[in-house]
C-alpha cells in the first residue's frame, strides 16, 4: 500500500518529466541529425566520430527505454517499480555522463554557425521548393487550358453528331440513308484527322530544323566564345587592375579622411568643451549683469530719495536764510540798559507790593482795592514775561509806558529767540541727514 500511494503521488511528476524527455530527446535528433549531415558534407566520417555517434544514438536509445519504463511503471501482481527507476537511472546517468567526458563537443559559435548555415539552406531549399511548386502551377494551368480547348471541340464534335446523326437515326430508324450518312461523317471526321495530322507533322519537321538551326548556331557561339572568352579574360583582367588601382586610391583616401575626420572630432570636442566653458561664464555674467542692474535701480531709487530730501533741505535752508537775512537783535548797549530797567522795575514792583499791601489795609472801599488789584495784576503779568537777565537797578521815574514797551520788546526778543532756536535745531537735522 506504501509503494502505491508513492507511486500515485510520483506518477504525474514522472508524466510531466516523461513528456519533457520525449521533447527534449526530439530536439537532440534535430540537432544531431543536422550535426551528423553538416559533417558528412564537410569530409568523411572518422573513427572517433563514429564512436561519439554510437554513444549518442545509445544514450537516445536509453533515455526511450527509460522514458518506456516510466510509462509503464505498474506490472502485474500490483507490483511497482517505479523505486527500480529511481535507483537505476542515477547509475545509468552516471555511466553516460563518463562516457561522454572523453570527446570534445562543438562550441556555441560552431553550433550556431551550423544552425545559421542549416537555417540558410532551408530557405534556399523553400525557394527552390516554390519556384518548383510555381512551374508546376505554371505547367499544370497550360494542361487545363489545353484539356479546355479539347474539351471544347469534344462538346462542339458531340452536338455536332448529335444534331446531325442521332436526330437522323431516331427519325428515320433502320433506313439506309442514316447509316449512309453516319458513315459519311465518320469519313470526314477521318479526314479531317488525317489532315490535322499532316499538319501537325510539317510543324513538327520545321520545329526540328528550327531546332537543329538554333543548336547550331549554339555551338558557333561556343567555339567563337571561347576565342572572345580569352580577350575577354584580358579585357577583365586589365580592368580588374584599374579597379584594384582604383579601389586603393580611394581607401588612401579614405584612410586620410578618417585621420582628417579623427582631427576634426578632437577639434570639435575641445571647442565643445571651449563652449561649454563660455556658456557658463556668460550665465554668470549674466546673473552678476542682473545683480547690477537690482543695484542700480536701487541706488538710482535711494538717489531720488536723497535727491527729494536734499531739495527739501534746500527749500528750508533758503527759508531760514531768509529768516536770518530778516533777523536782527538789539545791540549790547541797549540789551544792558534794558537789564537794568528790568532791574529797577523789579524793585519798583516790590516797593508797590508794600505799598499795595499797606492800601489794602487801610481802604475799606471796593474800588480802590478793585483798581489795586488791577493794577497789580497787570504789573504781574508784565514781570513774568521778562528775562531773568535783564533784570537790575532802575532809575526813579520810571513810568508804566516804559515798562509796556520794555515787555513787548521783551516779548518780540523771546519770539525771534525761539523761532531762531527752531532754525538750528532743523539746520542741525537736515546736516545728520546728509
Amino acid at each position: 500500500m506504501a509503494e502505491r500511494g508513492l507511486a500515485a503521488v510520483l506518477l504525474p511528476q514522472l508524466r510531466a518529466q516523461l513528456r519533457e524527455a520525449r521533447h527534449t530527446n526530439a530536439m537532440l535528433r534535430t540537432e544531431a541529425e543536422m550535426f551528423e549531415k553538416w559533417y558528412h558534407k564537410m569530409e568523411p566520417c572518422g573513427p572517433s566520430l563514429r564512436l561519439l555517434s554510437e554513444m549518442h544514438d545509445a544514450s537516445l536509445e536509453l533515455m526511450q527505454a527509460n522514458a518506456a519504463t516510466v510509462g509503464q511503471c505498474w506490472l502485474s501482481n500490483s507490483i511497482c517499480i517505479v523505486p527500480w527507476f529511481l535507483q537505476t537511472r542515477g547509475r545509468y546517468k552516471s555511466k553516460l555522463h563518463g562516457a561522454m567526458d572523453y570527446f570534445v563537443g562543438l562550441t556555441v559559435e560552431q553550433k550556431c554557425e551550423l544552425a545559421e548555415r542549416e537555417l540558410t539552406e532551408m530557405k534556399d531549399e523553400i525557394q527552390r521548393m516554390k519556384e518548383e511548386s510555381e512551374q508546376t502551377l505554371r505547367n499544370l494551368e497550360a494542361v487545363i487550358e489545353e484539356a479546355d480547348v479539347w474539351w471544347t471541340d469534344v462538346k462542339k464534335a458531340i452536338s455536332d453528331f448529335e444534331k446531325d446523326i442521332i436526330s437522323t437515326i431516331s427519325r428515320k430508324k433502320g433506313s439506309i440513308i442514316a447509316s449512309e450518312k453516319l458513315l459519311r461523317y465518320m469519313e470526314e471526321k477521318n479526314r479531317q484527322r488525317d489532315l490535322l495530322r499532316e499538319k501537325l507533322r510539317l510543324k513538327n519537321y520545321l520545329l526540328k530544323g528550327y531546332k537543329k538551326k538554333l543548336q547550331q548556331q549554339l555551338r558557333q557561339k561556343e567555339q567563337m566564345g571561347e576565342t572572345l572568352r580569352k580577350v575577354r579574360l584580358q579585357q577583365l583582367q586589365v580592368r580588374n587592375a584599374q579597379y584594384q588601382e582604383k579601389i586603393d586610391k580611394k581607401n588612401q583616401e579614405l584612410l586620410q579622411l578618417k585621420l582628417t575626420s579623427g582631427k576634426t572630432v578632437q577639434v570639435l570636442n575641445f571647442y565643445k568643451r571651449k563652449l561649454q566653458d563660455a556658456m557658463e561664464m556668460s550665465m554668470s555674467l549674466m546673473k552678476d549683469i542682473s545683480q547690477r542692474k537690482e543695484l542700480l535701480e536701487k541706488i538710482e531709487r535711494e538717489a531720488a530719495l536723497v535727491e527729494e530730501q536734499r531739495a527739501e533741505a534746500e527749500s528750508v535752508n533758503r527759508q531760514l536764510w531768509k529768516q536770518l537775512s530778516n533777523y536782527g537783535i538789539p545791540p549790547v548797549l541797549s540789551y544792558v540798559q534794558k537789564k537794568m530797567a528790568v532791574s529797577d522795575f523789579e524793585n519798583s514792583l516790590k516797593a508797590w507790593e508794600r505799598k499795595v499791601a499797606v492800601a489794602e489795609g487801610m481802604s475799606n472801599t471796593s474800588a480802590v482795592m478793585q483798581g489795586a488789584l488791577g493794577f497789580y495784576t497787570v504789573l504781574l503779568c508784565g514781570v513774568s514775561r521778562l528775562p531773568v537777565a535783564f533784570r537790575g537797578e532802575t532809575k526813579a521815574g520810571v513810568d508804566l509806558q516804559e515798562l509796556s514797551s520794555a515787555c513787548h520788546s521783551e516779548h518780540r526778543f523771546q519770539m525771534s529767540l525761539q523761532s531762531y532756536r527752531r532754525a538750528w535745531n532743523q539746520v542741525k537735522m537736515s546736516g545728520n541727514q546728509h
